[in-house]
C-alpha cells in the first residue's frame, strides 16, 4: 500500500509539471503569435505602402497643336501665304523659312508652292535668305512721310500710304493737325487724299475745273448766299437776317446799294491767281 500511495504521488507531480509545462508553451506561442501577428500587419502595411499606387504623372497633351499645325500645312496656299504675309506686316521684320514655320507653321521649305508664290508676291522682299514685308512706299517716320507728300502737289492716295510702317495713320492726323497737310476725301471713290499745305507748291488745275469756277455765278444778296452755303451743309460766318432785324429795331436806315466800280487789271496789280494765267492774257499796260 506504501508502494502504490508513492506511485500515486509520482504521478500527480508528474502530471502537475507537465501541465505547468504545457501552461508556459501556450503563453509562449500566443506570446510569439501575437508578435507575428503585429510584425505581419507592419509588414502588410508596408507592403500595402510600397504597392499603393503613386500619384498619375501628367503629361503634356499636344494632339490639339498638332492638329491645328496639320490643318494649316493642308490649308490652300493662298490661306498659307496670308499667313506668313500677316505676320511679316504685323512684325515689319525679316524672318528665314525656319523661323517663320516656328512663328506660324507654315513650313516654306517643305512646299514649293506656297515658297515660289512667296517670293514673287508683290508684297514680299526676298533677299536669298529672308522674307519681309514690302510697302508700296519705303518710309520709316513722320518726317520721311511729309517729304513723299510734299512731291505730290496734286495729291497721294491715303491707301497708298497705310502699309508704309505701323503708326502712319496716326503720323497723318498729326500733320493734319499741325497745318503741314490737308486730307480731303475723293466724292468718286470716297477716299482720303493728303495734299501738301505748301504755298509754293504748283498745282495744276483742270481745264473743266476752270471752266466751272469761272461759270459759277454768286447771288448777290446775302441771304441768297447764306441759304446757299447752308443747303450745301456749311454754317455761314454771317447771318444777315439777324443783322437787318436789329437795324430795323434801331431805326439804323440800310445801307444803299453801291454800283461797284469795274477796276480794269494792269501789270502792276498784285495777281493771286497765278494758277489761272489766262485770266491774265490781256492786262491792260500800266499808263506809267
Amino acid at each position: 500500500m506504501g508502494s502504490l500511495h508513492e506511485s500515486l504521488q509520482k504521478f500527480k507531480k508528474q502530471q502537475e509539471k507537465c501541465q505547468s509545462t504545457l501552461t508556459s508553451v501556450a503563453a509562449k506561442a500566443a506570446s510569439s503569435k501575437a508578435n507575428s501577428s503585429k510584425s505581419m500587419s507592419s509588414s502588410t502595411s508596408s507592403l500595402a505602402n510600397a504597392k499603393s499606387p503613386a500619384p498619375p504623372v501628367k503629361f503634356s497633351n499636344d494632339t490639339e497643336r498638332l492638329q491645328h499645325i496639320n490643318s494649316i500645312r493642308k490649308a490652300p496656299v493662298g490661306a498659307q501665304i496670308k499667313r506668313v504675309i500677316d505676320l511679316l506686316f504685323e512684325t515689319r521684320q525679316a524672318f528665314t523659312p525656319e523661323q517663320i514655320n516656328e512663328a506660324c507653321y507654315v513650313d516654306i521649305n517643305a512646299n514649293k508652292s506656297v515658297f515660289d508664290s512667296l517670293r514673287n508676291n508683290p508684297k514680299v522682299r526676298y533677299d536669298g535668305k529672308r522674307f519681309s514685308y514690302k510697302s508700296k512706299h519705303d518710309l520709316k517716320d513722320k518726317s520721311q512721310l511729309l517729304v513723299l507728300i510734299r512731291k505730290f502737289p496734286e495729291g497721294i492716295a491715303v491707301i497708298d500710304l497705310k502699309d508704309s510702317y505701323p503708326t502712319v495713320m496716326e503720323d497723318l492726323q498729326a500733320l493734319k493737325a499741325s497745318g503741314q497737310i490737308w486730307l480731303l476725301s475723293n466724292f468718286d471713290s470716297q477716299e482720303d487724299i493728303a495734299y501738301p499745305n505748301d504755298p509754293r507748291a504748283v498745282i495744276k488745275v483742270d481745264d473743266d475745273l476752270k471752266l466751272l469756277f469761272r461759270g459759277i455765278e454768286l447771288p448777290r444778296d446775302m441771304l441768297d448766299i447764306e441759304k446757299d452755303l447752308q443747303k450745301n451743309g456749311m454754317k455761314p460766318a454771317t447771318n444777315t437776317a439777324k443783322r437787318r432785324a436789329m437795324a430795323q429795331i434801331h431805326g439804323i436806315p440800310p445801307k444803299p446799294k453801291t454800283k461797284k466800280k469795274k477796276h480794269e487789271i494792269s501789270k502792276r496789280t498784285k495777281l493771286t491767281n497765278a494758277h489761272l494765267p489766262e485770266l491774265f492774257q490781256h492786262l491792260k499796260p500800266s499808263s506809267s
